[in-house]
């Protein structure tokens, strides 16, 4: 029997109330979508093989769901076919779209997917949000919004809006518990936005790693990957996990702060004000820090990260010696906090994101040294070093992931065509 896995509850704890015939609807109209999206085309008698639903039910929903623009039916299935042979079933959804957005240190990122997962527009812009301070920084952010809207938006109906913070969120109502690297406390961030964007769909608030997490485990290199652990470095380092298929939240949401295990140096202050924090050693103002002086340009928060980066990069493919022992002191850092992760939770995979993905064949080499000296079980318990492939955008397409999330839940969300005629709303 076919079993709908979801990643991603942002109702964690919700308790179910019994369904009414609607509701059942709705659920089935969710699962024929979702499965769309997970499995790919396939003819109605296919769908109905592999959710269990029956023949008829399916047909009813398929109508329905075209009669929405969110499928549309293609070519004649031919394989295996006894009988009359019958027409493909496409996700369709170009005309909804969900919208991530991420704050961090030195930059705002946004992106907008379609219900396919196809980019429509994405950009990056400099941001010193620390000094800008809450209220100016979420002005930019809604100024970001509204003129993403405006260029790219304006022939799709967004569905909802992810906002990305590195720190602890508050998921439940929106609010930026404690993010010390962008020098903010409870911060509401939901109803910020609200009163400054004009969107009429939810806004959520949740954790940069975790959604990178999400995006990883959705439409990454190793996607589908049941145990999976994500590791991001940028100025904080964070961490999302997945266990069977599923994110890893925690009692109160707070999961994956793994920056600030006591892994790093005992001298340092951390952006937390505590001392020997993980990001003390292998976090983007450690490298930095040991890779140049303070005057030096890779410092110069006014300048895109990736340019930053490439100048590492270049001064450590040059011979620099000051670059390759930073790099090397990093990934050596690295390999040593990944171990314990690993003996923790024995993933398939790690996936190194962030800075860690765009320097990473500098950090491979001494991280796997570590992890060799560090890991119980023998061959690294079988976990494979991967690199993220999504670089910088993980965040933002995780938060566009979730963002439509409430269309594969309820397709009801998406009126039917005006031009249409509804669809019969028997066979649920």
């Amino acid at each position: 029997m076919f079993e709908e896995r979801r990643l991603y509850d942002g109702a964690v704890g919700r308790r179910q109330a019994p369904a009414d015939q609607a509701a059942v609807r709705r659920s089935n109209l969710g699962l024929v979508l979702r499965h769309l999206r997970d499995a790919g085309p396939r003819s109605r008698a296919r769908i109905a093989q592999d959710t269990g639903l029956n023949k008829a039910t399916v047909s009813s929903l398929v109508a329905e769901l075209a009669d929405r623009r969110l499928i549309t039916t293609g070519d004649v299935d031919r394989a295996g076919a006894v009988g009359r042979p019958g027409l493909i079933v496409h996700l369709d959804g170009r005309g909804v779209c969900g919208i991530g957005v991420e704050l961090n240190v030195d930059y705002a990122a946004i992106l907008v997917l379609d219900l396919r997962g196809e980019v429509l527009f994405e950009h990056r812009v400099a941001l010193d949000v620390p000094e800008l301070g809450p209220e100016r920084t979420l002005d930019e952010v809604a100024r970001l919004v509204n003129e993403t809207l405006e260029a790219a938006a304006r022939d799709v109906v967004p569905v909802g809006l992810t906002v990305a913070i590195p720190g602890l969120v508050r998921s439940v109502d929106g609010v930026a518990g404690y993010a010390p690297n962008l020098g903010w406390r409870d911060v509401p961030v939901r109803e910020g936005l609200r009163a400054r964007v004009g969107l009429d769909c939810p806004i959520r608030v949740e954790n940069d790693a975790n959604l990178s997490a999400i995006a990883e485990w959705a439409m990454g290199p190793e996607a589908r990957t049941p145990d999976l652990v994500y590791l991001t470095g940028e100025v904080g380092v964070g961490g999302g996990v997945i266990v069977d298929g599923r994110l890893l939240r925690g009692a109160g949401g707070l999961s994956g702060e793994v920056g600030h295990t006591a892994l790093g140096d005992p001298d340092l202050v951390c952006g937390c004000g505590r001392r020997g924090c993980w990001e003390t050693v292998v976090g983007l103002s450690a490298l930095l820090r040991a890779a140049a002086d303070p005057g030096d340009p890779v410092h110069d928060h006014g300048r895109d990260l990736e340019t930053r980066l490439a100048e590492i990069a270049a001064r450590a493919d040059a011979g620099d010696r000051r670059s390759l022992d930073a790099l090397h002191r990093v990934g050596t850092g690295l390999g040593t906090g990944a171990a314990v992760l690993i003996n923790l939770f024995n993933p398939q995979v790690v996936l190194l994101g962030g800075y860690f993905a765009v320097l990473g064949r500098f950090l491979l080499e001494p991280m796997a040294a570590e992890l060799r000296a560090r890991v119980f079980a023998p061959d690294l318990a079988d976990a494979r070093i991967v690199l993220s492939t999504l670089g910088f955008t993980a965040a933002v397409r995780g938060g566009a992931y979730v963002a439509l999330e409430s269309v594969f839940d309820d397709p009801t969300l998406i009126p039917v065509d005006a031009a249409m005629d509804p669809a019969p709303a028997a066979g649920s």
